[in-house]
């Protein structure tokens, strides 16, 4: 019987927020425990499915999973080093399954995923065994992690309705790997950088590429898989941006001249990677001239994006509804303070506190109002949707922590305890709210929320706030960043 170990280590990590993450942030999963998430909708949920059909034995090692946020204290990487590593030391296997993010950095690494890589490959069991990952569209794609993978395969969709689905197809390439034989990785990375809000693959420029990159897979039957990677422009790397990789069995020069094309395709659409986004005043304005306008209408604000490393308690937003007074609007804020202050009180009771903005550099700092408390919950809730971008780590039951509803004039703000990003109305429902109901609703994200928000919105606008993940991507300090890199710099032509 084959004998495959599973792993999994998945955080998109944000180079430009203050807090680091540490290893109490992580939800861990050990040994048998990785077995449970058969049947979660998570990418490990995909591994195993193969892992079922094949009839392979599974080793189960560890899953470290954590929500977008700053550099990673290197405590959580040597953690995860020092599970896999014993397990594989431990057990006899033939081949190796990982679930990754692709965007990982540590406070000493920049390429957390290349060097684990790395370190497995340099273990004498596990030198020459075949390994396939799934990884994040939004991966920073890095040589070292080609280098040390025999196959690599990336969502497709964006927002991520296909990591399980693309889980699975890494483990049927590992599949074929044994019956087959072991491919190669070709990279190519493109200097260019996309805010997360120009990689909606339902748009130009990702569209077309991944059309192209489907139409090389059928014309090309030795090229297993043509990734197209978004990159995490919120990551200070040298890897940071858009790349290509293509998982081939055949000629690396058929394989260069596919990634030449993709790259040149890439470069002639690289403006459409920078979408407008609107003054959040002038659209409530707007709005507030159309009487009777249908609801809801979304105001996407994607410089709080929680499921790109921000804290999802920016007031940017926050205070462009208050100044309008909007009626009939609904928010969430991420302010475990806020709760705190609220526990003791029952439903009806008024209240002043200070909401938001706290330890954020990017934010003006707390709006203090008078709310009336609705609700409290415990916070915990079931994706209504094991599609939702959410689901591919976290699988489908998610912890918001403790939280409390407030009405303040005609503004219903949901308070959380941890940052939740906002991918499945499930959030909202499961504190007795409607959100087809409100007429104005506020989104911290920047793509992965249209999978739950677009069938029930009117119209969406992305609204320009402070923020850690604005699309004005020069605000930004990078360091690291191989330069020179569009649109950054006044790079002429694709070299």
């Amino acid at each position: 019987m084959v004998r495959v170990l599973v792993a999994g280590l998945f955080h998109e990590t944000h180079g430009f927020v203050p807090q680091t993450t540490t290893l109490a942030d992580f939800d861990i999963q050990r040994g048998p425990a990785l077995l449970a998430q058969r049947g979660s909708g998570s990418m490990i949920d995909g591994l195993l499915e193969v892992c079922a059909r094949e009839g392979w034995d599974v080793i189960p090692a560890c899953a470290y999973a954590a929500t977008p946020s700053g550099p990673v204290e290197d405590a959580v990487v040597e953690s995860f080093w020092s599970d896999l590593s014993a397990t594989a030391e431990r057990e006899w296997a033939d081949a190796v399954l990982l679930a990754l993010h692709g965007a990982m950095v540590s406070v000493s690494h920049d390429d957390v995923e290349g060097l684990i890589l790395s370190r497995l490959r340099a273990l004498p069991q596990m030198a020459d065994l075949p390994l396939s990952a799934v990884f994040d569209l939004h991966a920073n794609l890095s040589p070292a992690m080609c280098r040390h993978a025999d196959a690599l395969v990336c969502y497709r969709e964006n927002p991520h309705i296909d990591a399980r689905a693309r889980a699975v197809h890494a483990a049927e390439l590992l599949a074929r790997m044994l019956r087959e034989g072991r491919p190669q990785i070709v990279h190519r990375p493109v200097p260019l950088l996309w805010p997360p809000t120009g990689t909606g693959t339902a748009d130009l420029p990702m569209s077309a590429l991944e059309t192209l990159a489907r139409g090389i897979e059928a014309e090309y039957p030795d090229i297993w898989a043509m990734n197209v990677v978004a990159g995490f422009s919120f990551g200070d790397t040298p890897h940071t941006g858009v790349a290509f990789a293509a998982v081939t069995c055949g000629d690396t020069a058929e394989a260069e001249g596919q990634l030449d094309r993709m790259a040149r395709l890439a470069w002639d659409l690289r403006q459409h990677g920078l979408p407008a986004e609107h003054d959040p005043a002038a659209v409530l304005a707007t709005l507030a001239a159309e009487p009777g306008h249908p609801g809801p209408v979304c105001l996407v604000e994607p410089s709080d994006n929680i499921g790109g490393g921000a804290p999802g308690n920016g007031t940017g937003l926050l205070r462009a509804l208050l100044a309008a007074r909007t009626a009939n609007a609904g928010i969430i804020i991420n302010d475990p303070d806020a709760v705190a202050a609220l526990a003791p009180l029952s439903p009806g009771a008024v209240a002043q506190l200070p909401i938001g903005g706290k330890d954020n550099p990017f934010d003006l700092g707390p709006v203090t109002l008078d709310v009336t408390l609705i609700s409290t919950s415990d916070g915990r809730f079931t994706l209504e949707d094991l599609n939702s971008h959410m689901v591919a780590a976290r699988g489908k039951h998610i912890e918001m922590g403790p939280c409390a509803v407030v009405r303040h004039g005609g503004l219903t703000i949901l308070l959380t305890s941890l940052k939740t990003a906002p991918f499945d109305l499930g959030q909202w429902r499961s504190q007795g709210i409607e959100p087809r109901n409100f007429a104005v609703i506020g989104v911290k994200a920047a793509v992965a929320h249209r999978r739950a928000y677009d069938p029930i919105a009117a119209r969406s606008f992305t609204v320009a706030t402070p923020g850690p993940c604005s699309g004005r991507l020069a605000d930004f300090a990078y360091g690291r960043l191989t330069r020179p890199v569009f649109p950054l710099d006044p790079v002429e032509n694709l070299s």
